[in-house]
């Protein structure tokens, strides 16, 4: 069965920690892909640019 799992964090690092703890628990072959997304937003009262950074692993179980 092809699963997905997703991760959405704010920082780019407690994302790249999040998802290799994922993928120590799956077996190399059963990782089919990984698709990565950035968006940054500003908030218009402070002007402040806010990052969101997110991804998605696809593997089989």
């Amino acid at each position: 069965m092809i699963q997905v799992k997703l991760f959405d964090r704010e920082h780019e690092k407690d994302l790249e920690r999040e998802m290799n703890r994922f993928l120590k628990g799956i077996e190399e072959k059963s990782l089919l892909d990984i698709k990565y997304n950035v968006a940054a937003m500003t908030e218009e009262e402070e002007e402040e640019q806010i990052y969101c950074f997110s991804a998605m692993i696809i593997y089989r179980a």
